[in-house]
């Protein structure tokens, strides 16, 4: 005859659960409750949990632009920010972090690592436009990078 294990304390969940990785406080609610913990224990437990520094929303958005600065635009950061409910304040807080994203220089670099030539053709462009826009980038400068690019291309092949 088998045994299962216990089921783990909704605190000890918790706690596992963030020493992999940050979440937010909504996140990490609705995860909870998933597991059928009640509403009224995870909230107590989330509280206890801040209290002692170990939830905190502020650190779990700055580890959201740390992760996804590079690959995706700005709005793309503060879209999945406000799609996990992470707190108005700590969306605030790193506010300073997004403003020294360059949009541009990030798209441009994503666009030579993925696509190291510039479009050959009409559907090779469109496969490059899709890219950028499923990253959040804008759709204006996602015109502007692959017109530069195609124009480099030209320059090169009439020099070349």
């Amino acid at each position: 005859m088998k045994r299962g294990k216990p089921p783990a304390s909704v605190r000890a969940t918790a706690i596992r659960m963030l020493a992999r990785r940050e979440y937010g406080r909504a996140e990490m609610t609705q995860r909870l409750e998933r597991r059928g913990a009640e509403p009224e224990e995870v909230a107590s437990v989330l509280d206890d949990l801040q209290q002692l520094g170990l939830l905190s929303d502020s650190r779990y958005a700055h580890s959201l632009v740390t992760q996804m600065t590079g690959r995706y635009a700005k709005r793309a950061i503060v879209h999945a920010m406000k799609e996990r409910s992470v707190d108005a304040d700590a969306v605030a807080e790193v506010d300073p972090e997004l403003s020294g994203i360059d949009d541009a220089a990030d798209a441009s670099a994503l666009l030579d690592r993925r696509f190291p030539d510039p479009p050959a053709n009409d559907r090779e462009k469109a496969r490059q436009v899709r890219f950028l826009q499923s990253r959040g980038y804008s759709f204006a400068l996602i015109l502007r990078l692959i017109r530069e690019r195609s124009s480099a291309r030209a320059s090169t092949d009439e020099t070349g």
